[in-house]
């Protein structure tokens, strides 16, 4: 019986040198490499720079094309592109686009010196560049894995598992790599230098060359191949209108409602505001592109094909439960999110060094978020997914609590490296986890849309918060804030609950 049962470990643990697992963790890192140049390393770039913190922060939305990746990603599954598609076939072509697209976007940020207004304005064009095409590689690369492993539920899991590695070992690169690399060039927090910055910056637009290699040496997944539409140029044209006037509608409603709707009020005032902003801005272009609909520019059926149907086959398919499990999606990951926006501002409060928050965050921290998310696909191969579902959400809730005895100690090195090792081991499990998850919800006829619906959601309502962290840090400390941060958890651990017993009840949780 233990020599079977060693049997089936073994078995499980093979699955990781698979083609396919492989593939996809060298596309992990390509995907994970934009992330931190957006958020830590871009953090700790403008607080050298003498960018005040609440300022800083706030360039965390610049990743909420993360967020909102959903609006374009069917055009990801409908548009062939010229030369690409007929070349690579539509997954490759369309990745190698957006691979090039993060290389120009990451050229662009080295160019700026953020120091004064006007600067800033440039450098938040570059990373909202930065994070439109990022967020587009990461739609190609969800759907690639999905229709790789098609059906193979325990593939799904390792897919998942050697993605979230490899997207953790390009937030080394670009994280612990970036922080080294500007401080081997001369940059410190009291004798800022631009050019070292601007190196580092050309570095890791070259070590993108990881994913684009990939690319051309990967084959094209059979699933992408039957389940793409055939569609005359015209519509296809139609189609990129139709994206293009509600995106440009979305963008005046957000422009105009930022100066008439109120400013100040603290935190929690300005969060609602932007809510609102955000709402109102998403309506009027959802107005203008049914009214473009409407004028007869774009057929009602082609657009029905492309931005409906992917979303009522989801309610068609889990009916009542649908929003329960949308809920879910939205929340699964605030803890960590919410915290992870100022974390690097915070070990630097703490006292640390850049070069100490290298070693111990983004090596270290990385290396127990990899062995996290190696376990979470091991464990979820053999245990029920929605069990593992709710230890991630109580792991990744209780270890922010680590975080506020680390604000009481201070510069305390060996506590950071527990509270860091503790933090990122729950993490990556939850994340691989929610992947596997997630995946799970997929209908393969629409891969794309429906897991960038999916991803989307979840990072929407984490990433808009996070914005506020300096400032709600500025009101209630670091100690009030990490706290919150965990508090916030519970409710996740209610809608698993419920997902598991509405869902799952008959078969404890789903297939393992």
């Amino acid at each position: 019986m233990q020599q079977t049962s060693s049997k089936n470990w073994l078995a499980a643990a093979a699955a990781y040198t698979d083609r396919r697992a492989v593939t996809l963790f060298f596309l992990g890192f390509s995907a994970g490499v934009p992330i931190l140049l957006i958020f830590s390393s871009l953090s700790l770039w403008l607080r050298e720079a003498g960018v005040d913190r609440s300022t800083v922060t706030m360039f965390s939305w610049a990743a909420l094309a993360y967020s909102f990746k959903f609006v374009w990603a069917p055009l990801i599954d409908s548009l062939p592109l010229p030369l690409l598609t007929r070349a690579l076939g539509k997954r490759r072509g369309w990745l190698l686009l957006s691979q090039l697209l993060v290389i120009a976007a990451v050229c662009s940020m080295a160019m700026v010196n953020p120091v004064g207004s006007t600067a800033l304005t440039y450098m938040a064009a570059g990373a909202v560049l930065l994070g439109f095409s990022s967020a587009t590689q990461d739609v190609v690369i969800d759907a690639y894995r999905i229709e790789a492993a098609a059906d193979d539920v325990a593939m799904q899991s390792v897919t998942a598992a050697t993605y979230n590695a490899g997207y953790r070992v390009g937030m080394i690169v670009a994280g612990a790599g970036a922080l080294f690399l500007a401080a081997r060039l001369g940059s410190h927090e009291n004798a800022y230098v631009y050019a070292a910055w601007q190196q580092t910056y050309f570095i890791m637009a070259a070590v993108m060359g990881v994913g684009v290699a990939t690319t051309l040496l990967m084959r094209e997944p059979a699933a992408s191949a039957r389940h793409t539409a055939s569609r005359s140029t015209a519509d296809n044209l139609r189609l990129l209108l139709l994206f293009l006037v509600s995106v440009a509608a979305f963008v005046a409603a957000f422009s105009q409602l930022g100066k008439a709707l109120p400013q100040g009020g603290g935190p929690l005032a300005a969060f609602g505001w932007e809510a609102v902003r955000l709402l109102f801005s998403a309506a009027a272009a959802s107005v203008v592109g049914a009214l473009t609909v409407k004028s007869g520019l774009v057929p009602k059926q082609l657009a029905v094909d492309t931005w409906i149907h992917p979303v009522t086959d989801f309610f068609e398919r889990y009916g009542k439960s649908a929003l329960l499990l949308l809920a879910l999606i939205g929340v699964y990951r605030i803890s960590d999110i919410v915290a992870g926006v100022i974390s690097n501002v915070f070990y630097q409060d703490m006292g640390f060094s850049k070069e100490e928050i290298a070693a111990a965050v983004k090596t270290f921290g990385v290396v127990m978020a990899v062995a996290g998310g190696f376990l979470g696909g091991l464990l979820s191969q053999k245990f029920a997914l929605m069990k593992m579902m709710m230890t991630g959400a109580v792991l990744a809730a209780l270890t922010n609590l680590l975080f506020v005895a680390l604000a009481y100690r201070g510069h305390d090195v060996a506590f950071m490296y527990l509270a860091v090792g503790f933090d990122n081991l729950a993490a990556g499990l939850a994340g691989a986890v929610f992947i596997a998850f997630l995946s799970a919800l997929t209908n393969i006829r629409f891969t794309a849309v429906q897991y960038a619906i999916f991803s989307s959601l979840m990072t929407l309502l984490p990433k808009t918060l996070g914005g506020y962290s300096g400032a709600m840090v500025d009101k209630i400390g670091y100690p009030g804030f990490f706290t919150l941060t965990a508090l916030l958890g519970v409710p996740v651990l209610l809608l698993v609950y419920l997902a598991e017993k509405k869902l799952f009840g008959k078969n404890g949780g789903g297939a393992g």
